[in-house]
């Protein structure tokens, strides 16, 4: 569960803020402002509900204190400095890859960065919709973890940028399930490194990823209720067997999904 506290700082309405008692790096943090608050954090302004909820991420390396500023609706401001809990990551080796797809050529290269371009506008967004509010169920049912994310990968033997997901080993055609309601910003197959490939919107800058699908059910602008099925697991793009890739975003910021809140445990709200 999801627990709250108030935090006290110069100001009394601070203690209306709402946040959670501890934070860790690669953590999707869902507090609740008072009324008519305005908030900003890592050089973004943070959307804040008409109930006050509002969510931000903080990154793989988040440093230890990170300061959140709000200016209530008296006019009156606050930095609040956040004390961020620092995270070991181990290095894992994935070897079998397509050679490939780990050192392409630069026709193939060019094409993977039109394909990051595109799977990055999608984390745009900032929809007023509170679907995270819901919480999030993991993508596929009883499986094994296979993979963590924030480990530094290196992959054929060739040191990469760290692992943004969560990763299940599941077999090739195994159910996908939305993780929590949302709409449909990205659903295609072929990609080159993540094969075919879901992103959901929840709303306020947080999004899914499902990627190595060997099947689509559903279309861009399609609307997802939690455990809808969107399609297959497999072993497109880079994999070297069936799985599925999970990730997690704030905007352009990797969080971790095991961290994401579970379905019906965000409180306070």
């Amino acid at each position: 569960m999801t627990m709250l506290f108030l935090v006290s700082q110069s100001h009394a309405a601070d203690r209306e803020l709402q946040l959670p008692e501890q934070l860790q790096q690669g953590q999707l943090v869902v507090g609740h402002a008072p009324k008519g608050a305005k908030i900003e954090f890592a050089g973004r302004r943070v959307l804040v509900g008409d109930d006050g909820v509002f969510v931000f991420g903080l990154g793989r390396d988040a440093p230890a204190a990170e300061k959140l500023h709000i200016r209530y609706s008296n006019g009156k401001a606050s930095d609040i400095v956040l004390k961020v809990t620092r995270r070991e990551y181990e290095t894992e080796r994935v070897n079998g890859l397509p050679q490939h797809t780990v050192t392409p050529n630069p026709d193939l290269l060019k094409r993977i960065e039109r394909e990051r371009a595109r799977v990055a506008e999608t984390r745009h967004r900032n929809d007023a919709r509170e679907d995270f509010e819901q919480g999030f169920l993991d993508p596929v049912e009883n499986a094994r973890v296979s993979g963590l994310w924030g480990r530094q990968r290196i992959d054929n033997g060739k040191p990469m940028a760290p692992h943004f997901g969560l990763d299940f080993a599941v077999p090739n055609g195994t159910p996908i399930h939305a993780t929590a309601p949302g709409i449909v910003t990205l659903a295609e197959m072929g990609m080159v490194l993540n094969g075919g490939i879901v992103v959901l919107d929840h709303g306020h800058g947080v999004t899914t990823t499902t990627i190595h699908m060997s099947r689509i059910d559903v279309k861009p602008g399609q609307k997802v209720k939690q455990g809808d099925i969107v399609g297959l697991a497999g072993a497109t793009g880079r994999a070297t067997g069936p799985h599925v890739h999970w990730a997690a975003n704030w905007f352009d910021v990797a969080v971790d999904p095991a961290l994401l809140p579970k379905a019906g445990t965000i409180t306070g709200q």
